[in-house]
């Protein structure tokens, strides 16, 4: 058997046979590269890397992690955070910006953008879904990413309705913007009780054209589309339900067939793709090669096409949310700590390569 490189574990049959926890509770004191199939190699590469580049304490990294090649940087929001009291509720919005010597510079972004969660690329601004508070309507707004970084709202409800609290936000090259819209906020307590169901929509910016294109889960979470844009992946995490985590509820990657009739996008043909052993699947997203990747209690999983756990980048305390940055590399926001993954160069994210933005290396 052939010499794993530094940094990785094979697990065996046995060990995938038992708990996760179980496992976790032996292995999760450092990050290291966790290989369930052979095709894992194929992604890591021969010479797999992760380092810590920015720490705090306080839940500084938690969501919306968007790469800007313009300024080598990564804009992403914290967890919830409050006063001593626990009064004033209010996440914070950050920008990691890479300097010549390779060490990141934090700083903090001034945005009137409400209770900032999932986000996305949008041309040379970043579409940001706001949840909004018990004052102020959440929605689909765009931040320009230049100083005083300007933010404006696309959509604020649905036939006059107030979303929930808008949780993750993509893009199709045709121009639309797919959300999903849970109830997490009224559940945080810093929003009103809810006007919707938990579903996930589909806006037109152009038209103004919304309209539910899925409905049906406990809680819509992230999702993203193949690169083929054939097949879109909605992460339900309603395991993590009210004030506790109930495990009879799913923590499950759903694929769904984009089917379009007469203009007209719907969600078809609904599977589970995967449901994650360790935690629940929050953040997702997809490679060139169609490989699905989730933010999970334990690091970011990997699955192939066909819901085949491939392998994980374990970060100890799990990942919420992740993004691709330059071709073979990976930004993942873990809290108190964000890390930087080095894996091959083939591995490139299908939604950046998609919108047209240069992710090769110098």
């Amino acid at each position: 058997m052939a010499t794993l490189p530094t940094g990785c574990r094979r697990i065996t049959k046995e060990e995938r046979t038992v708990a996760a926890k179980s496992l976790s509770n032996q292995s999760l004191k450092e990050p290291f590269f966790a290989v369930y199939a052979e095709s894992f190699f194929g992604i890591i590469g021969k010479s797999p890397s992760i380092q810590l580049i920015v720490e705090r304490d306080y839940k500084i990294a938690h969501e919306a992690p968007v790469y800007v090649p313009g300024d080598d940087s990564v804009y992403f929001t914290s967890n919830v955070l409050r006063s001593a009291d626990g009064s004033n509720p209010h996440i914070a919005i950050s920008k990691a910006s890479r300097q010549r010597d390779q060490s990141w510079k934090v700083q903090d972004i001034p945005t009137s953008i409400s209770m900032g969660n999932g986000a996305i690329n949008y041309g040379n601004d970043i579409i940001f879904c706001a949840q909004g508070t018990k004052t102020e309507a959440g929605g689909i707004m765009v931040m320009e990413t230049k100083d005083p970084y300007s933010a404006t709202t696309l959509v604020d409800s649905f036939h006059g309705r107030l979303f929930n609290s808008v949780n993750d936000v993509i893009t199709h090259t045709d121009g639309s913007i797919w959300f999903t819209d849970p109830t997490y906020g009224f559940e945080q307590d810093f929003r009103e009780k809810p006007q919707l169901p938990c579903q996930v929509y589909r806006f037109e910016p152009e038209t103004g054209d919304i309209r539910v294109v899925a409905d049906g889960f406990g809680r819509p979470n992230g999702l993203c589309f193949s690169p083929d844009e054939q097949t879109c992946y909605v992460t339900d995490t309603d395991m993590v339900h009210g004030d506790g985590v109930d495990p009879t509820r799913v923590g499950t990657i759903y694929a769904f067939d984009v089917i379009v009739r007469n203009h007209s996008h719907f969600l078809a043909n609904r599977r589970v793709l995967a449901m994650a052993d360790a935690g629940i699947p929050d953040g997702v997203k997809c490679d060139l090669q169609g490989n699905v990747y989730s933010g999970c209690g334990d690091g970011v999983n990997v699955w192939d096409a066909g819901g085949r756990l491939v392998g994980k980048i374990i970060i100890p305390g799990g990942v919420a949310n992740f993004c691709f940055t330059k071709a073979g590399e990976m930004v993942m926001l873990n809290e108190e700590r964000v890390w930087i993954a080095t894996v091959s160069d083939e591995v490139q994210g299908a939604l950046l390569h998609n919108l047209g933005i240069d992710i090769s290396r110098p």
